[in-house]
């Protein structure tokens, strides 16, 4: 495995495309896909699915983008440092949508100030995989839900007990209540994947939606688009509110008759990275402000 094949995989996955992949890397589109058959072979699994139309990649290469991403990184990283003689600290951060990164902001421009040197990076994964990239020590924190979990090096912190609310547009008629309990929520219901979901989250969203019928269901494969639709006046989703990473033109009714959530940072107890003391301690900060 190099970083020639690495960089193919990565353009192919991109753009699903071998043609567009080989414009991209300067590079014959026969080269790309000699680059990607060696890969595959050293890995011993289809990376994609291909036809005389088109190109999907399978779940195997699903799987191996975080990681060939990641490699590359650390490659790029490393010739930099090598290059300019600096000592600079990459911090890789986890996030599942767009509502966890929105929290970063204010965080990241802190620890910048105060450690000049920092490198910080964002990955957004689903979130089983978030986990097992902390376990495997390739980031080093991640927001997510407190849940049960096997992984015995893993540390959660919390950062808040976040209450599930009803999410919906101004003029949604559940936007009118201050609290609002399960029975008294009506009309169509946006819920998204559970590979984009803690169990916590998914469990909420899906018994809720066995109360609706079939023309009343709507799904997304990711949080993005449930808000979207909510957005769009198609209907409510039901989700932790965590007040800084709102969306500042929706309206999030408190579920009183559901039991809030523990949320929080995930990282290894092990982990002695110089930033993530601070980064924990702004997290907190961010949040109670």
């Amino acid at each position: 495995m190099n970083t020639i094949q690495l960089e193919c995989f990565v353009a192919v996955a991109e753009h699903l495309n071998f043609s567009r992949a080989s414009e991209e890397l300067k590079i014959t589109q026969p080269a790309v896909s000699h680059q990607i058959q060696a890969l595959e072979e050293e890995l011993g699994v289809k990376l994609f699915k291909r036809t005389s139309k088109s190109v999907s990649i399978t779940q195997e290469g699903l799987q191996f983008l975080p990681d060939a991403e990641l490699i590359l990184k650390t490659a790029l990283s490393a010739k930099e440092r090598l290059s300019k003689h600096e000592h600079f600290m990459p911090f890789e951060i986890g996030c599942h949508n767009l509502m966890e990164l929105n929290l970063l902001p204010p965080i990241i421009q802190k620890l910048s100030e105060e450690y000049p040197l920092l490198r910080p990076s964002i990955r957004r994964v689903p979130f089983p995989t978030l986990l097992s990239l902390i376990e495997n020590k390739q980031i080093h924190a991640a927001f997510g839900i407190k849940e049960e979990q096997k992984k015995t090096s893993l540390c959660f912190r919390e950062l808040c007990s976040a209450p599930i609310a009803c999410i919906c547009s101004p003029e949604h008629p559940l936007a009118q209540y201050k609290t609002i309990t399960k029975k008294q929520i009506f009309g169509n219901i946006i819920v998204c994947s559970p590979r984009q979901l803690s169990n916590s989250i998914f469990s909420i969203q899906h018994r809720q939606l066995l109360k609706h019928s079939p023309e009343q269901r709507y799904f997304s494969d990711n949080l993005e688009g449930a808000i979207t639709l909510v957005k769009a006046r198609i209907g409510y989703t039901l989700y932790p509110d965590i007040i800084p990473a709102r969306e500042t033109d929706l309206c999030y009714v408190p579920v009183t008759d559901i039991p809030p959530l523990s949320f929080g940072v995930y990282y290894r107890y092990d982990n002695d990275h110089p930033v993530l003391k601070r980064f924990l301690a702004l997290c907190r900060g961010t949040i109670q402000e």
